[in-house]
Parts: structure tokens; C-alpha cells; sequence
């Protein structure tokens, strides 16, 4: 029997709805991935409805609980780490001493850091030293990062004029350490309005996906995570970096289908479960360059 990976997932975690880990977790055991959840946060509902309840993880947590896992012998079972919102660069480094005490046990063991910056104008604030430590320093140990369109802009320091100024940006982070860069969400001038476009970039190559965009009154929060967690889990189960990369856009189109079918604002993970596992649409992933 071909044996389930693990992934442990660090990130924020809502009681209520989906964000952080309450948007990965599911689909990615959905998928077929034994994922081990540590919240950096938790929080009664995701910042964006303006008001919320809850509290930061200590920093020191993160590796003390790393250390437990390794202290009943089952560290270097974990294939993945995940990493995504933090509440401050403190956590973020103490998640990289459990990247590297995981990579000690396990050094085939990958990094995908989705370097979540906030995004003010919706209620999602990040400490500016968030910013430059995910620059600074994440960026150097992650093997996968996925940033969103506002995300690369901050890396860059200036905001893209085209797609293949994106590409180029894209190219400019993998020089600071990831083996692959997952564009989540562009956002470029002259973009279709109609589209909504990703991008894969590594050494080997670029490929850029392109599905319809959906109407929604308030666009739903943790579609990013759920991105970051599909692909990494993909990838575990064996996929290629292409492949997951268009399984992952299949998967979120089936669950913002299910969403904006319910009205609603909080992503339908457990009703579009089945459509998270075996999507019925494809869309391809086209390769180019500058």
C-alpha cells in the first residue's frame, strides 16, 4: 500500500469560517494527505468581518510543539512544511528553527511558504516586519513560495505592468532561493476582467493559467490558503509541478462554484468536497516566456 504522506500545516486558524488552516486543512486530508495542524492564531472569525476575538500564539510554541512530535519518534514522517499568516516575524522565525529541525530529521522534507502580506483596504493587516522577514529570510529556505499579485509587487517594490512584467518578477524571487514561485492571483494593466490568472514559474520554465472569474457581492476569504495547501498536497501525492499546478486551479474553481451557488461568503468546503477531489473542469497551464 502506497504510504499517505504528512504535511504539517503552520498558520492561522478561525472557529468560525474559512481562513488559515480552516480553508487548507480539510481539502488537503480530502485529497488524501495526513495533515497536522498548528495554528499561529486563533481567531473567532477572519479579520475581514472588522471584528474579531482570540489571541496569538507564543512564538516559543512553534518549535516546543515541533520538539514533541520529534520526542514520540514520528518527525521524520513529515514530507511538508506550510506555512502562511503570522502574527509577527518572532513566530516566523521560529517556524524557520522547525523547517530546519524537520529537515534534519527528513531532508527530502519540502518548505512552501505562502507569504501572506495583508491587504489593508479589506481589514487584513500584517506588521510591516512580516514583510521583510518573509523577504529577508523565508525566502531564502522556502523550496516553493506563493505570493499573490499584492505580495509580489511588495517582494519587487513596485507594482507590474504587464504579464510578462510579472513573469520577470516572479523570475527575480526564485534568484533568492524557492525552486518554484506560484503566482496565486495577478493582477496586471490590460488584464481581461472577465479572467482570473495564475502563474507558475522555475528554472526550467513559466506557465500561465487562465479561468473565468466569478461574480461574488463580497469575494470570500482563504482562497489563497486553500490554493497554497492544494498545491503542496499535490505535489506530495506525486504530481508534477505542472500538474498540481492545474489540478489546484480545477479544485478552487469547484469550490467558489459551490460558493457563489450558496450566496455565500464563507467558502462551501464541505459541500464542494467530493468536486475538491475529483474536479470536473480542467484548465491548462500554457508555457511562456519572456
Amino acid at each position: 500500500m502506497k504510504r499517505t504522506p504528512h504535511l504539517l500545516a503552520i498558520q492561522s486558524h478561525v472557529v468560525f469560517g474559512h481562513a488559515g488552516n480552516s480553508a487548507a486543512v480539510f481539502p488537503m486530508q480530502r485529497v488524501g494527505v495526513n495533515v497536522w495542524p498548528l495554528n499561529t492564531v486563533q481567531f473567532s472569525n477572519h479579520t475581514q468581518y472588522g471584528q474579531w476575538a482570540g489571541e496569538v500564539l507564543a512564538p516559543q510554541q512553534i518549535p516546543a510543539l515541533v520538539e514533541g512530535i520529534a520526542a514520540i519518534g514520528e518527525l521524520g514522517q513529515c514530507d511538508a512544511v506550510l506555512s502562511g499568516y503570522l502574527g509577527s516575524a518572532a513566530q516566523g522565525r521560529a517556524i524557520l528553527t522547525g523547517v530546519a529541525r524537520i529537515k534534519a530529521a527528513n531532508p527530502k522534507a519540502l518548505y512552501l511558504c505562502d507569504p501572506v502580506m495583508g491587504h489593508p483596504e479589506k481589514g487584513c493587516i500584517v506588521a510591516p516586519e512580516v514583510s521583510e522577514f518573509l523577504l529577508e529570510e523565508a525566502a531564502a529556505v522556502a523550496d516553493l513560495m506563493c505570493p499573490n499579485q499584492l505580495e509580489l509587487d511588495s517582494f519587487s517594490g513596485r507594482k507590474a505592468q504587464s504579464l510578462l512584467d510579472c513573469l520577470a518578477m516572479a523570475r527575480a524571487l526564485l534568484v533568492r532561493g524557492p525552486k518554484a514561485v506560484l503566482v496565486k492571483h495577478l493582477a496586471y494593466p490590460g488584464k481581461p476582467e472577465d479572467s482570473f490568472e495564475m502563474l507558475l514559474v522555475t528554472a526550467d520554465g513559466s506557465w500561465h493559467l487562465r479561468r473565468p472569474l466569478l461574480a461574488f457581492p463580497r469575494q470570500p476569504v482563504g482562497v489563497g490558503d486553500l490554493t497554497s495547501g492544494l498545491f503542496l498536497a499535490r505535489i506530495l501525492l506525486g504530481d508534477s509541478l505542472v500538474a498540481a499546478f492545474e489540478f489546484t486551479a480545477a479544485a478552487v474553481h469547484e469550490v467558489l462554484l459551490e460558493t457563489q451557488a450558496c450566496a455565500s461568503y464563507e467558502l462551501e468546503l464541505v459541500r464542494a468536497q467530493d468536486r475538491i477531489a475529483h474536479p470536473r473542469v480542467r484548465f491548462e497551464a500554457v508555457p511562456i516566456s519572456l
